[in-house]
Protein backbone atom coordinates (compact mmCIF):
# COMPACT_ATOMS: atom_id res chain seq x y z
CA UNK A 1 0.00 0.00 0.00
CA UNK A 2 1.62 3.68 -0.80
CA UNK A 3 2.35 5.90 2.20
CA UNK A 4 -0.24 8.73 2.39
CA UNK A 5 1.81 10.52 5.19
CA UNK A 6 3.73 12.60 3.14
CA UNK A 7 2.33 15.34 0.71
CA UNK A 8 4.38 15.28 -1.86
CA UNK A 9 3.30 11.16 -2.59
CA UNK A 10 0.17 12.55 -3.57
CA UNK A 11 -0.03 12.27 -7.72
CA UNK A 12 -3.11 15.08 -7.55
CA UNK A 13 -0.66 17.85 -6.20
CA UNK A 14 -0.13 20.07 -8.95
CA UNK A 15 -3.47 19.65 -10.23
CA UNK A 16 -5.15 21.14 -6.43
CA UNK A 17 -2.51 23.76 -5.82
CA UNK A 18 -3.74 24.83 -10.12
CA UNK A 19 -7.40 24.99 -9.12
CA UNK A 20 -6.91 26.45 -5.80
CA UNK A 21 -4.38 29.42 -6.54
CA UNK A 22 -7.10 30.42 -9.87
CA UNK A 23 -10.36 30.10 -7.43
CA UNK A 24 -8.64 31.71 -4.49
CA UNK A 25 -8.77 31.58 -0.35
CA UNK A 26 -12.27 30.04 -1.41
CA UNK A 27 -11.57 26.85 -2.42
CA UNK A 28 -9.08 26.23 -0.12
CA UNK A 29 -11.34 24.38 2.65
CA UNK A 30 -12.17 22.03 -0.25
CA UNK A 31 -8.55 20.87 -1.00
CA UNK A 32 -8.49 19.74 2.87
CA UNK A 33 -12.01 17.81 2.40
CA UNK A 34 -10.57 16.10 -0.75
CA UNK A 35 -7.09 15.45 1.24
CA UNK A 36 -9.47 13.71 3.89
CA UNK A 37 -11.27 11.86 1.67
CA UNK A 38 -8.31 10.35 0.10
CA UNK A 39 -7.05 9.43 3.35
CA UNK A 40 -10.05 7.83 4.64
CA UNK A 41 -10.28 6.12 1.78
CA UNK A 42 -7.12 4.57 2.26
CA UNK A 43 -7.40 3.76 5.60
CA UNK A 44 -10.55 1.79 4.73
CA UNK A 45 -9.47 -0.22 2.33
CA UNK A 46 -6.27 -0.94 4.66
CA UNK A 47 -8.95 -1.87 7.36
CA UNK A 48 -10.83 -3.76 4.92
CA UNK A 49 -7.33 -5.93 3.96
CA UNK A 50 -7.01 -6.91 7.11
CA UNK A 51 -10.82 -7.84 8.59
CA UNK A 52 -12.05 -11.09 6.72
CA UNK A 53 -15.63 -10.89 6.60
CA UNK A 54 -18.18 -13.56 5.52
CA UNK A 55 -19.01 -13.28 1.86
CA UNK A 56 -22.62 -12.58 2.16
CA UNK A 57 -21.49 -9.82 4.43
CA UNK A 58 -19.13 -7.76 2.56
CA UNK A 59 -20.45 -3.73 1.95
CA UNK A 60 -18.81 -1.41 -1.21
CA UNK A 61 -16.75 1.27 0.87
CA UNK A 62 -19.34 3.55 0.38
CA UNK A 63 -21.18 2.55 3.55
CA UNK A 64 -17.95 2.51 5.19
CA UNK A 65 -18.10 6.10 6.70
CA UNK A 66 -15.27 6.10 9.51
CA UNK A 67 -12.38 3.93 10.17
CA UNK A 68 -13.10 3.88 13.87
CA UNK A 69 -16.96 3.04 13.66
CA UNK A 70 -15.94 0.40 11.18
CA UNK A 71 -14.23 -1.10 13.86
CA UNK A 72 -16.65 -1.43 16.09
CA UNK A 73 -19.50 -1.96 14.36
CA UNK A 74 -21.77 -4.71 15.05
CA UNK A 75 -22.50 -6.19 11.72
CA UNK A 76 -19.18 -6.16 10.68
CA UNK A 77 -17.93 -8.47 12.73
CA UNK A 78 -16.79 -11.96 11.95
CA UNK A 79 -18.44 -14.74 12.42
CA UNK A 80 -15.46 -16.02 14.36
CA UNK A 81 -15.16 -12.99 16.49
CA UNK A 82 -18.69 -13.70 17.23
CA UNK A 83 -18.22 -17.71 18.70
CA UNK A 84 -15.21 -16.27 20.53
CA UNK A 85 -17.32 -13.77 22.23
CA UNK A 86 -20.01 -16.53 23.21
CA UNK A 87 -17.54 -19.17 24.17
CA UNK A 88 -18.29 -20.72 20.58
CA UNK A 89 -22.41 -21.16 21.71
CA UNK A 90 -23.98 -19.33 19.79
CA UNK A 91 -23.59 -17.65 16.74
CA UNK A 92 -26.53 -14.98 17.67
CA UNK A 93 -27.51 -15.57 21.01
CA UNK A 94 -30.63 -13.90 21.27
CA UNK A 95 -32.32 -14.87 17.92
CA UNK A 96 -31.43 -18.48 18.32
CA UNK A 97 -33.36 -18.07 22.20
CA UNK A 98 -36.43 -16.44 20.72
CA UNK A 99 -36.91 -19.27 17.66
CA UNK A 100 -36.38 -21.72 20.44
CA UNK A 101 -39.01 -20.58 22.88
CA UNK A 102 -41.24 -19.96 19.60
CA UNK A 103 -40.81 -22.96 18.12
CA UNK A 104 -41.72 -24.83 21.17
CA UNK A 105 -44.81 -23.19 22.29
CA UNK A 106 -48.49 -25.33 20.57
CA UNK A 107 -51.43 -24.82 21.98
CA UNK A 108 -52.69 -27.58 19.54
CA UNK A 109 -50.52 -29.99 22.53
CA UNK A 110 -52.65 -30.90 25.06
CA UNK A 111 -49.91 -31.17 27.23
CA UNK A 112 -48.39 -27.88 26.64
CA UNK A 113 -51.85 -26.86 27.44
CA UNK A 114 -52.89 -28.43 30.47
CA UNK A 115 -48.98 -27.50 31.94
CA UNK A 116 -50.11 -23.89 31.52
CA UNK A 117 -53.47 -24.17 32.62
CA UNK A 118 -51.65 -26.00 35.89
CA UNK A 119 -49.02 -23.07 36.21
CA UNK A 120 -52.83 -20.71 36.53
CA UNK A 121 -54.10 -22.87 38.66
CA UNK A 122 -55.21 -21.75 42.07
CA UNK A 123 -54.28 -24.30 43.92
CA UNK A 124 -50.53 -24.35 42.62
CA UNK A 125 -48.74 -23.34 44.99
CA UNK A 126 -45.60 -21.76 44.08
CA UNK A 127 -41.75 -22.20 45.76
CA UNK A 128 -41.74 -19.09 46.78
CA UNK A 129 -44.33 -16.19 48.03
CA UNK A 130 -43.64 -13.16 45.79
CA UNK A 131 -44.29 -9.41 46.62
CA UNK A 132 -45.28 -10.63 50.37
CA UNK A 133 -41.61 -10.77 51.82
CA UNK A 134 -42.24 -7.72 54.39
CA UNK A 135 -45.57 -9.53 55.82
CA UNK A 136 -43.91 -12.99 56.01
CA UNK A 137 -41.09 -11.19 57.55
CA UNK A 138 -42.97 -9.81 59.96
CA UNK A 139 -45.05 -12.89 61.21
CA UNK A 140 -41.78 -15.20 60.75
CA UNK A 141 -40.13 -12.61 63.52
CA UNK A 142 -43.64 -13.22 65.98
CA UNK A 143 -43.24 -16.58 65.94
CA UNK A 144 -39.25 -16.60 66.12
CA UNK A 145 -39.47 -14.56 69.26
CA UNK A 146 -42.21 -16.61 71.18
CA UNK A 147 -40.00 -19.64 70.20
CA UNK A 148 -37.00 -18.52 71.58
CA UNK A 149 -38.57 -16.59 74.89
CA UNK A 150 -40.88 -19.92 75.08
CA UNK A 151 -43.81 -17.40 75.47
CA UNK A 152 -47.11 -17.44 74.51
CA UNK A 153 -48.49 -15.15 72.18
CA UNK A 154 -51.36 -14.09 69.18
CA UNK A 155 -51.54 -12.60 66.10
CA UNK A 156 -54.19 -11.53 63.75
CA UNK A 157 -53.63 -11.24 59.92
CA UNK A 158 -56.37 -9.31 57.86
CA UNK A 159 -56.84 -8.65 54.00
CA UNK A 160 -58.84 -8.68 51.27
CA UNK A 161 -59.87 -11.87 49.63
CA UNK A 162 -56.84 -13.34 47.25
CA UNK A 163 -53.97 -11.31 49.18
CA UNK A 164 -51.69 -14.02 49.67
CA UNK A 165 -52.38 -14.82 53.10
CA UNK A 166 -53.02 -18.68 53.43
CA UNK A 167 -50.25 -19.06 51.05
CA UNK A 168 -47.91 -17.01 52.64
CA UNK A 169 -48.95 -18.42 56.89
CA UNK A 170 -48.16 -22.12 54.92
CA UNK A 171 -44.36 -20.63 54.10
CA UNK A 172 -44.05 -19.20 57.73
CA UNK A 173 -44.60 -22.54 59.13
CA UNK A 174 -41.96 -24.34 56.99
CA UNK A 175 -39.79 -21.51 57.82
CA UNK A 176 -40.33 -21.95 61.76
CA UNK A 177 -39.75 -25.65 61.37
CA UNK A 178 -36.66 -24.98 59.90
CA UNK A 179 -35.16 -22.24 62.25
CA UNK A 180 -35.94 -24.42 65.00
CA UNK A 181 -34.27 -27.45 63.70
CA UNK A 182 -31.12 -24.88 62.92
CA UNK A 183 -31.67 -23.57 65.86
CA UNK A 184 -31.42 -27.19 68.37
CA UNK A 185 -35.05 -26.36 69.80
CA UNK A 186 -37.79 -28.35 69.50
CA UNK A 187 -40.20 -28.45 66.20
CA UNK A 188 -43.31 -26.61 67.59
CA UNK A 189 -46.76 -28.48 66.78
CA UNK A 190 -48.58 -27.23 64.61
CA UNK A 191 -52.10 -26.90 64.30
CA UNK A 192 -53.92 -25.88 61.04
CA UNK A 193 -58.06 -25.32 61.08
CA UNK A 194 -59.80 -23.91 58.23
CA UNK A 195 -62.90 -22.85 59.87
CA UNK A 196 -65.21 -23.00 57.37
CA UNK A 197 -64.96 -26.50 57.90
CA UNK A 198 -66.10 -26.82 61.59
CA UNK A 199 -70.13 -28.04 61.85
CA UNK A 200 -69.61 -25.80 64.88
CA UNK A 201 -67.83 -22.97 66.39
CA UNK A 202 -66.73 -25.00 69.50
CA UNK A 203 -65.28 -27.56 66.91
CA UNK A 204 -62.01 -25.57 66.76
CA UNK A 205 -61.10 -26.59 70.20
CA UNK A 206 -61.68 -30.41 69.54
CA UNK A 207 -59.43 -29.84 66.55
CA UNK A 208 -56.65 -28.45 68.99
CA UNK A 209 -57.34 -30.80 71.35
CA UNK A 210 -56.93 -33.89 69.05
CA UNK A 211 -53.48 -32.55 68.31
CA UNK A 212 -51.86 -32.29 71.54
CA UNK A 213 -49.86 -35.05 72.41
CA UNK A 214 -51.44 -35.08 76.11
CA UNK A 215 -54.88 -34.36 75.46
CA UNK A 216 -55.75 -37.79 74.95
CA UNK A 217 -54.95 -38.60 78.45
CA UNK A 218 -57.20 -35.89 79.52
CA UNK A 219 -60.23 -36.35 81.87
CA UNK A 220 -63.25 -36.83 79.43
CA UNK A 221 -65.65 -35.34 81.59
CA UNK A 222 -63.83 -31.90 81.16
CA UNK A 223 -65.33 -30.16 77.42
CA UNK A 224 -62.57 -29.90 74.69
CA UNK A 225 -62.20 -26.43 76.03
CA UNK A 226 -61.75 -26.81 79.89
CA UNK A 227 -59.30 -29.63 79.18
CA UNK A 228 -57.30 -27.08 77.33
CA UNK A 229 -57.30 -24.60 80.04
CA UNK A 230 -56.30 -27.29 82.26
CA UNK A 231 -53.50 -27.95 80.05
CA UNK A 232 -52.13 -24.58 79.85
CA UNK A 233 -52.45 -23.99 83.67
CA UNK A 234 -50.15 -26.80 84.59
CA UNK A 235 -46.45 -27.12 84.51
CA UNK A 236 -45.85 -29.36 81.35
CA UNK A 237 -43.33 -32.76 81.42
CA UNK A 238 -39.92 -32.24 79.28
CA UNK A 239 -40.82 -34.59 76.82
CA UNK A 240 -44.11 -32.50 75.99
CA UNK A 241 -42.74 -29.00 76.93
CA UNK A 242 -42.97 -28.35 73.10
CA UNK A 243 -44.14 -24.71 71.37
CA UNK A 244 -47.66 -25.13 69.68
CA UNK A 245 -48.47 -23.24 66.40
CA UNK A 246 -52.25 -22.71 66.15
CA UNK A 247 -53.08 -21.40 62.59
CA UNK A 248 -57.02 -20.47 62.33
CA UNK A 249 -57.81 -20.07 58.54
CA UNK A 250 -61.08 -18.06 58.02
CA UNK A 251 -61.13 -16.95 61.86
CA UNK A 252 -64.42 -14.82 61.13
CA UNK A 253 -66.53 -17.92 60.88
CA UNK A 254 -66.12 -18.24 64.57
CA UNK A 255 -67.98 -14.79 65.35
CA UNK A 256 -70.88 -16.08 67.36
CA UNK A 257 -73.85 -13.67 69.16
CA UNK A 258 -71.78 -13.32 72.18
CA UNK A 259 -68.76 -14.25 70.99
CA UNK A 260 -67.52 -15.99 73.71
CA UNK A 261 -65.54 -19.00 71.37
CA UNK A 262 -63.24 -15.82 69.75
CA UNK A 263 -62.33 -14.80 73.02
CA UNK A 264 -61.54 -18.04 74.89
CA UNK A 265 -59.46 -18.62 71.85
CA UNK A 266 -57.24 -16.03 72.37
CA UNK A 267 -57.46 -16.63 75.85
CA UNK A 268 -55.47 -19.32 75.54
CA UNK A 269 -52.50 -17.49 75.44
CA UNK A 270 -53.07 -15.86 78.87
CA UNK A 271 -53.08 -19.29 80.75
CA UNK A 272 -49.74 -18.95 83.27
CA UNK A 273 -47.85 -21.73 81.47
CA UNK A 274 -49.17 -21.46 78.14
CA UNK A 275 -46.76 -22.00 75.08
CA UNK A 276 -49.97 -21.55 72.54
CA UNK A 277 -48.59 -19.26 69.45
CA UNK A 278 -52.23 -18.14 67.74
CA UNK A 279 -52.04 -16.93 64.18
CA UNK A 280 -55.78 -16.20 63.53
CA UNK A 281 -56.65 -15.30 59.58
CA UNK A 282 -60.20 -13.24 58.00
CA UNK A 283 -60.67 -11.41 55.47
CA UNK A 284 -62.81 -9.10 57.88
CA UNK A 285 -60.15 -5.86 58.10
CA UNK A 286 -62.78 -4.78 60.91
CA UNK A 287 -62.50 -7.30 63.05
CA UNK A 288 -59.81 -6.21 64.68
CA UNK A 289 -60.95 -2.88 65.29
CA UNK A 290 -64.54 -4.29 66.73
CA UNK A 291 -62.80 -7.30 69.22
CA UNK A 292 -59.51 -5.44 69.85
CA UNK A 293 -61.10 -3.41 72.61
CA UNK A 294 -62.67 -6.70 74.21
CA UNK A 295 -59.27 -8.67 73.82
CA UNK A 296 -57.37 -5.78 75.51
CA UNK A 297 -59.47 -5.35 78.35
CA UNK A 298 -58.64 -9.64 78.68
CA UNK A 299 -55.09 -9.07 78.14
CA UNK A 300 -54.71 -10.54 75.16
CA UNK A 301 -54.49 -7.98 72.44
CA UNK A 302 -53.10 -9.59 69.48
CA UNK A 303 -50.11 -8.04 67.18
CA UNK A 304 -51.93 -7.40 63.84
CA UNK A 305 -50.58 -7.80 60.35
CA UNK A 306 -52.29 -5.99 57.20
CA UNK A 307 -52.36 -7.29 53.40
CA UNK A 308 -52.77 -5.07 51.62
CA UNK A 309 -54.71 -5.71 47.87
CA UNK A 310 -52.28 -6.49 45.07
CA UNK A 311 -51.15 -3.46 42.99
CA UNK A 312 -51.18 -3.87 39.09
CA UNK A 313 -46.84 -4.47 39.35
CA UNK A 314 -47.18 -7.19 41.61
CA UNK A 315 -49.62 -9.06 40.27
CA UNK A 316 -47.94 -8.57 37.19
CA UNK A 317 -45.13 -9.56 38.63
CA UNK A 318 -46.40 -12.89 40.68
CA UNK A 319 -48.11 -13.97 36.83
CA UNK A 320 -44.77 -13.86 35.38
CA UNK A 321 -43.26 -15.76 38.48
CA UNK A 322 -45.79 -18.74 37.51
CA UNK A 323 -44.65 -19.11 33.41
CA UNK A 324 -41.47 -18.32 33.61
CA UNK A 325 -40.54 -21.79 34.46
CA UNK A 326 -42.19 -23.07 31.66
CA UNK A 327 -40.04 -23.72 28.35
CA UNK A 328 -42.44 -21.76 26.07
CA UNK A 329 -44.17 -18.19 26.03
CA UNK A 330 -47.88 -18.57 26.14
CA UNK A 331 -49.19 -15.02 27.22
CA UNK A 332 -47.89 -11.87 25.21
CA UNK A 333 -46.70 -8.96 27.20
CA UNK A 334 -48.53 -6.43 27.11
CA UNK A 335 -52.43 -8.79 27.42
CA UNK A 336 -50.41 -9.93 31.14
CA UNK A 337 -49.92 -6.10 31.74
CA UNK A 338 -53.85 -5.75 31.05
CA UNK A 339 -54.56 -7.93 33.21
CA UNK A 340 -53.42 -6.58 36.22
CA UNK A 341 -54.47 -3.48 35.69
CA UNK A 342 -57.69 -4.04 35.39
CA UNK A 343 -58.12 -6.93 38.22
CA UNK A 344 -55.85 -4.18 41.16
CA UNK A 345 -58.55 -1.36 39.67
CA UNK A 346 -61.47 -3.80 40.27
CA UNK A 347 -59.98 -5.45 43.69
CA UNK A 348 -56.91 -6.52 43.56
CA UNK A 349 -57.87 -10.03 43.79
CA UNK A 350 -54.66 -12.60 42.87
CA UNK A 351 -56.71 -15.42 42.27
CA UNK A 352 -59.33 -13.61 40.07
CA UNK A 353 -56.47 -12.64 37.87
CA UNK A 354 -55.37 -16.20 37.70
CA UNK A 355 -59.20 -17.26 36.79
CA UNK A 356 -58.80 -14.39 33.73
CA UNK A 357 -55.98 -16.00 32.76
CA UNK A 358 -57.39 -19.02 32.07
CA UNK A 359 -60.11 -18.02 30.52
CA UNK A 360 -58.36 -16.40 28.26
CA UNK A 361 -56.31 -19.31 27.63
CA UNK A 362 -59.51 -21.32 26.99
CA UNK A 363 -61.07 -19.08 24.34
CA UNK A 364 -57.28 -19.28 22.81
CA UNK A 365 -57.85 -23.38 22.85
CA UNK A 366 -61.70 -22.93 21.66
CA UNK A 367 -60.28 -20.47 18.83
CA UNK A 368 -57.59 -23.04 17.68
CA UNK A 369 -59.76 -26.21 17.72
CA UNK A 370 -62.06 -24.10 15.91
CA UNK A 371 -59.35 -23.85 13.38
CA UNK A 372 -58.35 -27.32 12.98
CA UNK A 373 -61.93 -28.33 11.91
CA UNK A 374 -62.50 -25.58 9.68
CA UNK A 375 -60.40 -25.57 5.99
CA UNK A 376 -57.78 -22.90 6.37
CA UNK A 377 -58.89 -20.22 3.92
CA UNK A 378 -56.18 -18.03 4.52
CA UNK A 379 -51.84 -18.63 6.17
CA UNK A 380 -52.08 -20.36 9.17
CA UNK A 381 -50.07 -18.25 12.16
CA UNK A 382 -46.50 -19.35 12.66
CA UNK A 383 -47.19 -18.47 16.66
CA UNK A 384 -51.02 -18.59 18.47
CA UNK A 385 -50.51 -17.24 21.84
CA UNK A 386 -52.82 -15.70 24.04
CA UNK A 387 -53.14 -11.55 22.70
CA UNK A 388 -54.93 -8.56 23.90
CA UNK A 389 -57.94 -9.62 22.00
CA UNK A 390 -58.49 -12.94 24.43
CA UNK A 391 -57.71 -11.30 27.24
CA UNK A 392 -60.17 -8.30 26.91
CA UNK A 393 -62.61 -10.85 25.97
CA UNK A 394 -62.02 -13.28 29.47
CA UNK A 395 -61.99 -10.07 31.34
CA UNK A 396 -65.02 -8.97 30.09
CA UNK A 397 -66.69 -12.62 30.76
CA UNK A 398 -65.27 -12.49 34.09
CA UNK A 399 -66.23 -8.86 35.58
CA UNK A 400 -69.16 -7.94 32.83
CA UNK A 401 -72.02 -10.09 34.78
CA UNK A 402 -75.52 -9.58 34.15
CA UNK A 403 -75.86 -8.23 37.80
CA UNK A 404 -73.08 -5.59 37.14
CA UNK A 405 -75.12 -4.02 34.50
CA UNK A 406 -78.44 -3.95 37.29
CA UNK A 407 -75.93 -2.10 39.60
CA UNK A 408 -74.82 0.46 37.01
CA UNK A 409 -78.05 1.13 35.97
CA UNK A 410 -79.90 1.78 39.08
CA UNK A 411 -80.79 5.31 41.11
CA UNK A 412 -77.65 6.83 42.85
CA UNK A 413 -79.27 6.14 46.27
CA UNK A 414 -79.51 2.22 45.81
CA UNK A 415 -76.38 2.36 44.90
CA UNK A 416 -75.05 4.15 48.06
CA UNK A 417 -77.02 1.54 49.58
CA UNK A 418 -75.59 -1.21 47.82
CA UNK A 419 -71.72 0.33 48.57
CA UNK A 420 -73.04 0.19 52.57
CA UNK A 421 -74.23 -3.14 52.36
CA UNK A 422 -70.79 -4.05 50.40
CA UNK A 423 -68.88 -2.47 53.46
CA UNK A 424 -71.31 -4.35 56.45
CA UNK A 425 -70.56 -7.54 54.96
CA UNK A 426 -67.02 -7.04 54.08
CA UNK A 427 -65.48 -10.44 54.85
CA UNK A 428 -67.80 -11.21 57.75
CA UNK A 429 -70.48 -13.03 55.15
CA UNK A 430 -72.96 -12.16 58.15
CA UNK A 431 -76.17 -10.37 57.97
CA UNK A 432 -77.21 -6.62 59.58
CA UNK A 433 -80.93 -5.38 60.48
CA UNK A 434 -82.27 -2.82 58.23
CA UNK A 435 -81.72 -0.15 61.47
CA UNK A 436 -78.12 -1.07 61.54
CA UNK A 437 -77.76 -0.75 57.31
CA UNK A 438 -79.64 2.25 57.64
CA UNK A 439 -77.29 3.86 60.32
CA UNK A 440 -74.14 3.10 57.50
CA UNK A 441 -76.47 4.45 54.20
CA UNK A 442 -76.36 7.92 56.74
CA UNK A 443 -72.70 8.05 57.29
CA UNK A 444 -72.12 8.35 53.87
CA UNK A 445 -75.32 10.95 52.69
CA UNK A 446 -73.98 12.94 55.93
CA UNK A 447 -69.77 12.73 54.64
CA UNK A 448 -70.87 13.44 50.72
CA UNK A 449 -73.91 16.11 51.84
CA UNK A 450 -76.37 14.43 50.60
CA UNK A 451 -80.15 14.54 51.24
CA UNK A 452 -80.90 10.94 52.51
CA UNK A 453 -83.86 9.11 52.49
CA UNK A 454 -86.40 8.57 55.58
CA UNK A 455 -86.76 4.70 56.96
CA UNK A 456 -89.84 3.97 55.16
CA UNK A 457 -88.14 4.76 52.15
CA UNK A 458 -85.10 3.36 53.12
CA UNK A 459 -87.10 0.26 53.58
CA UNK A 460 -88.80 0.00 50.27
CA UNK A 461 -85.82 0.35 48.66
CA UNK A 462 -83.75 -2.02 50.21
CA UNK A 463 -86.89 -4.59 49.08
CA UNK A 464 -86.67 -3.22 45.76
CA UNK A 465 -83.02 -4.34 45.37
CA UNK A 466 -84.35 -7.88 46.99
CA UNK A 467 -86.12 -8.60 44.50
CA UNK A 468 -83.58 -7.54 41.90
CA UNK A 469 -81.79 -10.52 43.98
CA UNK A 470 -78.75 -8.04 45.41
CA UNK A 471 -80.01 -7.97 48.57
CA UNK A 472 -81.89 -10.43 50.66
CA UNK A 473 -84.48 -9.69 53.40
CA UNK A 474 -85.50 -11.79 56.16
CA UNK A 475 -88.78 -11.64 57.42
CA UNK A 476 -90.08 -9.58 60.60
CA UNK A 477 -92.97 -7.36 62.10
CA UNK A 478 -91.13 -4.34 62.37
CA UNK A 479 -89.59 -3.40 59.10
CA UNK A 480 -86.07 -2.28 61.30
CA UNK A 481 -85.83 -5.22 62.77
CA UNK A 482 -85.63 -7.38 59.20
CA UNK A 483 -82.48 -9.05 58.46
CA UNK A 484 -80.35 -8.12 55.38
CA UNK A 485 -77.49 -10.02 53.92
CA UNK A 486 -75.52 -9.64 50.73
CA UNK A 487 -76.28 -11.88 47.60
CA UNK A 488 -73.56 -10.86 45.27
CA UNK A 489 -69.95 -10.87 45.13
CA UNK A 490 -68.60 -7.35 46.43
CA UNK A 491 -65.85 -7.71 43.17
CA UNK A 492 -69.26 -6.77 41.23
CA UNK A 493 -70.12 -4.02 42.94
CA UNK A 494 -66.46 -2.99 42.88
CA UNK A 495 -66.05 -3.51 38.96
CA UNK A 496 -69.30 -1.97 38.64
CA UNK A 497 -69.31 1.27 40.32
CA UNK A 498 -65.24 1.90 40.23
CA UNK A 499 -65.39 4.81 37.19
CA UNK A 500 -67.56 6.90 39.32
CA UNK A 501 -65.07 8.45 42.00
CA UNK A 502 -67.71 8.85 44.73
CA UNK A 503 -68.75 5.36 44.84
CA UNK A 504 -64.93 4.84 44.63
CA UNK A 505 -64.46 6.26 47.86
CA UNK A 506 -67.31 4.97 49.49
CA UNK A 507 -65.74 1.71 49.28
CA UNK A 508 -61.81 2.52 50.76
Amino acid sequence: MPAIAGPSSSPQKHVVGSRSESIGGVRSAEVNTSRKRKLISDSAAEVSATVVLPVNSISTPMKWKSPRRCAVSIPKTSDEEIKEDSNEKLENPVISVCLEVKSKWNPKDDEQMKAVKEALHVSKAPSTVVCREDEQRRVFEFVKGCMEQKKAGSLYICGCPGTGKSLSMEKVRLQAEEWAKQAGLHCPETVSVNCTSLTKSTDIFSKILGNYESGKKANGSFSPLQQLQRLFSQKQQQSRSKMMLIIADEMDYLITRDRGVLHELFMLTTLPLSRCILIGVANAIDLADRFLPKLKSLNCKPLVVTFRAYSKDQILRILQERLVALPFVAFQSNALEICARKVSAASGDMRKALCVCRSALEILEIEVRGSIDQEPKGPVPECQVVKMDHMIAALSKTFKSPIVDTIQSLPQHQQIIVCSAAKAFRGSKKDRTIAELNKLYLEICKSSMITPAGITEFSNMCTVLNDQGILKLSLARDDKLKRVSLRVDEADITFALKEIRFFRNCLL
